[in-house]
Order: C-alpha cells, then sequence, then structure tokens
C-alpha cells in the first residue's frame, strides 16, 4: 500500500509541475509523452509487485493399469491380396 501511495504522489506532483508551465505545442506534446512514460512505469510496476495470479492445480492421483504395448502384428489384407503390417496394442 505504500508503494501505490508514493507512486500516485509522484503522478500528481509531476502533473502538478507541468500543468503550471506555459503551453506550447512542442512542450505539450514532449510534456504528455513523458508523463505517459511516467505514469505507464508507476502503474506496471504496481502491477508487477502484486500478488501472482497463478495458483498450482490439485495433486492429481492416477491409479497404476496393466502395462500396455503396442506391437506390430503381420495380418492378411484381401484388398490388396498382400500381407502387410499394423500396430496393435497388447496389455498384460
Amino acid at each position: 500500500m505504500k508503494k501505490t501511495f508514493s507512486a500516485f504522489l509522484a503522478v500528481a506532483t509531476i502533473a502538478g509541475a507541468l500543468a503550471t508551465t506555459p503551453a506550447s505545442a512542442q512542450r505539450g506534446v514532449a510534456a504528455g509523452v513523458a508523463a505517459g512514460l511516467i505514469g505507464g512505469a508507476i502503474v506496471g510496476g504496481a502491477i508487477a509487485s502484486s500478488r501472482p495470479a497463478y495458483a498450482a492445480p490439485a495433486p492429481v492421483y492416477v491409479e497404476e493399469g496393466p502395462a500396455c504395448r503396442m506391437v506390430r502384428q503381420r495380418v492378411w489384407d484381401d484388398y490388396r491380396g498382400a500381407w502387410t503390417y499394423r500396430r496393435v496394442e497388447v496389455c498384460n
């Protein structure tokens, strides 16, 4: 909270100092750019110092199933009229 208050105080001080200067086209643009950069840095710093939004997921326990593996199996293909191989899952 102290960081946020000091950031707002700094922005208010800079804004007050820029408002009292005489207005000309070039100073107005430079002052706007400077105020935008400073304000963005302050707001970005406040967001970065806040607590993270990420929360770790709950642990998940998976029951061990049978051990399975992929095996190549030779089969006769009537469509082609030849032997071919296919992958089959074999579980113990």
